[in-house]
């Protein structure tokens, strides 16, 4: 654009200067006409006529000339112009499209970012409502707990007591058979044998006797009820008597067996 405005200006001032001359070379003319006007014969004058009239037909025809080009420039220039103007409708459609879908981006981008939003809070209801689940879950269990719990301290010792029943009825034969015979030889051993059928039903259930004769007083399973001097030094601190016996079930003392230590 500045390239073909320097042109028009450069031939503008190139016919201007032209025109200068011509009418500077009129003057001149006219000037040696007054000048030389007596001596100068028509011969001369007439030829200078022509060739004044030659010398402005080429300066009408340069003129001419140039205002075809400067009109040329013109069409040109205004050409440019539109299609100048063209481009820039163009960029500010392309600019209104640009922005459109900027815009259209940014209401995507903030769905997008409504979105997991949304999703946080469905997953945080679905979570509350997994945790009641739960809740009234863990309830219900502690509620059965407690009941088998209560259940096992009241009915703990139904085993044993099935266990026990048949040595019960074996002592109700026993009783029964004594009032009708004089034989306590024979009663003796029903009651021995009955014992020893207690003994290892209770051993079924887990019970076990203390041993205590010879052994080491020990804290843990005897209890100490009386202390027997002069036992010599073998016997000291050992268990010399035992006075009631004591038992464990399943290796825990359920009672102490008290006996007499050595001193």
């Amino acid at each position: 654009m500045a390239n073909k405005f320097w042109h028009k200006l450069c031939r503008k001032t190139k016919g201007n200067q032209n025109i200068k001359d011509m009418t500077e070379q009129n003057i001149t003319n006219e000037e040696l006409q007054k000048n030389n006007g007596a001596s100068m014969n028509q011969e001369t004058v007439k030829n200078m006529a022509e060739e004044t009239a030659a010398e402005g037909n080429k300066n009408a025809e340069n003129k001419e000339n140039t205002e075809m080009e400067n009109n040329t420039e013109e069409t040109v220039d205004k050409a440019d112009s539109q299609a100048n103007g063209s481009e820039t409708a163009d960029s500010e459609t392309n600019g209104s499209e640009t922005n459109g879908s900027e815009t259209a981006g940014n209401s995507e981008a903030t769905e997008q970012e409504v979105d997991p939003l949304t999703k946080a809070l469905a997953e945080i209801e679905e979570l509350k409502t997994q945790m009641l689940y739960k809740q009234a879950e863990f309830d219900n269990f502690r509620k059965r707990t407690m009941k088998e719990k209560a259940e096992l301290i009241l009915n703990g010792g139904e085993k044993t007591v099935k266990a026990i029943l048949p040595i019960l009825d074996d002592f109700e034969r026993a009783i029964a058979q004594a009032e009708k015979s004089d034989d306590v030889a024979a009663l003796r051993e029903g009651m021995q044998l009955i014992f020893k059928k207690f003994i290892k039903t209770l051993e079924g259930q887990g019970v076990q006797k203390i041993d205590t004769l010879g052994k080491e007083f020990n804290t843990d399973f005897h209890e100490a009820v009386a202390l027997v001097p002069g036992m010599g030094e073998d016997n000291k601190g050992k268990v010399i008597d035992c006075v009631q016996t004591g038992y464990t079930l399943n290796d825990k003392v359920i009672r102490h067996a008290k006996v007499a230590v050595g001193q």
